[in-house]
């Protein structure tokens, strides 16, 4: 029968081969278009060092805490996200209906896959547009493009309508996002250790040999010392309460809270020991990709004249610019969209894995068949987002409530999950752990002196409640903040 087709025995359950691969999964998960693309243009458009520099207090006061709760919440329940909350209440004494927290990150996971595909549908699109370049470079004699100064034959204008003709072009867009939706669906489906762990151990060394190459290329090529003022030289006068909301934000996004990526991740380890320095690891490692991104794209940006608050065209639009007029530009600009691909890529993957496991879990589908029906749905709703631009482009699904008002199918649902899902999500899971879970059985999973984890605790039940709280008010009603 069908249903007995798709609906398996629960099989023996996944898991990492070793702290490091899980490490890497991990990092893959939380490095993502929010690190590379979404971090420098935050910190360019809210003034560079002070930005920066709320940014790191808030990954490590708040980010932090909540990395360690989340992990240690799925390594306490060793299934998907919400079995493992509602083994973590169980355990504690506490309602199991606690595990509706987890559902909310379930859903937002599975909802900003279904825009997240499209956006590295255009990150897809352009690597392929600088491979062309890069060979075009080589059959002009020139191996490296650039090498000799001067354009590679586009003008400015040619090249900053990219994103335009990309949009209105939607069979291009949709097969953009097929072709990497299918890549995800195909790491996910091969399971923990021969899908996702395997693609984080090849694809997350890569990644870092990508990023320090092209930022030592930033070094010697653009203005690194102008890049390294912007990001580094706090400026007080900007620190507006706008700007600290951005970077409370931020801290939480870039390490990928609220969509119980971890809760997930955290379900598969076996090996026993503490979680305190794993946890410290993966924020250190994040928090470190960011700042190196900033270091790379601004020495780029500074050397070319670029408007440093460009936005989101800074990545899609000015950069190709400055990458044709540099030495070595053709293949620089093919390296760095390869860098942000493996970047959405290992995210995209712990985006699907989320509701993945929730199938095999809460179902009891097998692994293929729940990777397979998420990644149709996400999907067939990403198909509408992009839609959004080209023959969909007057409809504004949340017009009617004014913080959305005006938005197209993509950012509503981005700006849907961003300001609503992920931080109430991120503060009921800080109020549970805090303040609902048994506190003898969390010490001893994270492994955390008694010192450390009174600390922790109260980072996790006071801190991180009020400030995410902020931040849900705050989106909700944008004009609070003056």
């Amino acid at each position: 029968m069908v249903a007995s087709a798709a609906q398996g025995s629960a099989t023996a359950k996944e898991g990492w081969s070793s702290r490091t691969a899980f490490i890497l999964a991990a990092v893959g998960a939380a490095v993502g278009l929010g690190n590379i693309w979404r971090f420098p243009t935050l910190a360019g458009e809210s003034g560079g060092g002070a930005f920066v520099l709320v940014y790191i207090a808030f990954v490590f006061l708040l980010g932090l805490p909540l990395v360690l709760a989340e992990i240690t919440t799925g390594k306490i329940g060793q299934t998907d996200a919400v079995g493992s909350m509602r083994e973590v209440a169980r355990r504690s004494g506490a309602s199991t209906a606690w595990s509706a927290t987890a559902t909310v990150g379930t859903v937002a996971a599975f909802l900003i896959l279904s825009f997240y595909s499209v956006v590295a549908g255009w990150v897809l699109y352009y690597a392929g547009v600088h491979a062309i370049e890069l060979v075009n470079a080589i059959g002009r004699g020139d191996p490296l493009g650039g090498a000799f100064g001067g354009p590679g034959g586009e003008s400015v204008d040619e090249i900053q309508s990219r994103m335009g003709n990309l949009f209105g072009n939607w069979q291009l867009l949709l097969a953009m996002h097929v072709g990497f939706m299918g890549v995800t669906w195909f790491v996910v489906s091969r399971g923990v250790h021969s899908g996702i762990e395997k693609a984080a151990t090849i694809l997350m060394p890569i990644f870092f040999v990508l990023l320090v190459g092209i930022t030592i290329y930033g070094a010697f090529t653009g203005n690194f010392s102008e890049a390294t003022a912007f990001l580094f030289t706090a400026d007080f006068s900007k620190l507006t309460p706008e700007v600290i909301n951005a970077a409370l934000g931020q801290a939480l996004f870039s390490l990928s809270l609220g969509v119980a990526g971890l809760i997930t991740y955290g379900s598969y380890i076996k090996s026993k020991g503490g979680l305190g320095g794993t946890s410290l690891t993966i924020a250190f490692a994040d928090t470190g990709v960011a700042l190196i991104a900033g270091l790379m794209i601004f020495p780029i940006v500074f050397a070319a004249g670029l408007d440093p608050a460009g936005g989101p065209t800074l990545v899609f639009q000015a950069l190709p610019v400055a990458f044709q007029s540099m030495p070595g530009g053709a293949l620089i600009g093919f390296l760095f969209f390869c860098l942000i691909f493996v970047a959405a890529l290992t995210s995209s993957v712990s985006l699907l894995e989320v509701p993945t496991a929730w199938g095999k879990g809460e179902m009891k589908w097998s692994r293929a068949f729940s990777a397979t029906m998420f990644a149709l749905g996400a999907g067939s709703l990403g198909v509408l987002s992009l839609l959004g631009y080209n023959e969909l482009s007057g409809v504004s699904p949340l017009g009617f409530w004014s913080i959305f008002e005006g938005l197209d199918i993509l950012d509503t649902i981005d700006g849907f999950t961003g300001k609503i899902m992920l931080p109430l999500g991120v503060m009921l899971l800080a109020i549970f752990i805090g303040w609902k879970a048994d506190q003898k059985m969390l010490q001893a999973e994270t492994g955390l002196s008694d010192g450390m984890f009174k600390l922790w605790r109260f980072l996790v039940a006071w801190l991180c409640p009020i400030a995410v709280g902020l931040v849900l008010l705050f989106g909700l009603f944008p004009g609070l903040i003056g």
